[in-house]
């Protein structure tokens, strides 16, 4: 697993080596992200360049490392897993960017109030079909953590059910991944 493109590009990013305990983790590929910012970036969103990044059930972190090497301005992991909050601090070190990449260990699905300014873009990777994705997006919007423009990238195993306030923009499959794009309305 590697950064795809940016600054960063080719460099690799610390990931579960096979038969680990945390198989539960399930990075997104490296083609599947370079296909996804391909959307993001010429498929009328706003430019990364400045956003702020929230990855929620962040695993790796790659996700949000990706924007941060396409020009976000700063990003905020969480995850409450002990190998996933490892792995991240490992890619946070092996980038040097612990300036502008945080990480924060607890539950995406407990947010409470957001104490800083909404986020403009959003990582949504939680565990397939246990419904995790609806409840952390819910938990999101009510503590105020979305910009009024936010865009919210969700990966599942299958088509989702935006919460209210939220519309689909695209959806894309890759395999057994579907990507869903939403916006508010």
């Amino acid at each position: 697993m590697r950064i795809v493109g940016g600054r960063w590009r080719g460099t690799g990013l610390a990931a579960l080596g096979k038969g680990d305990a945390a198989a539960h983790l399930r990075p997104t590929s490296d083609k599947v992200r370079e296909s996804l910012f391909n959307v993001l970036e010429h498929g009328g969103y706003p430019a990364l360049d400045g956003l702020r990044v929230l990855d929620l059930f962040a695993g790796t972190g790659a996700l949000a490392l990706e924007a941060l090497s396409r020009g976000a301005a700063e990003a905020l992991m969480i995850d409450d897993g002990a190998k996933s909050g490892a792995l991240i601090r490992q890619n946070i070190e092996r980038l040097q960017c612990a300036d502008i990449a945080k990480l924060q260990r607890r539950s995406a699905l407990k947010l409470g109030g957001n104490a800083g300014a909404p986020y403009d873009l959003i990582f949504l990777d939680p565990p397939y079909g246990k419904g995790l994705g609806e409840r952390a997006l819910t938990a999101a919007l009510a503590g105020d953590w979305l910009a009024a423009e936010a865009v919210i990238v969700w990966e599942e195993s299958a088509r989702i059910t935006p919460p209210e306030r939220l519309r689909i923009a695209d959806q894309r499959r890759y395999g057994d991944t579907e990507i869903t794009i939403l916006r508010r309305q």
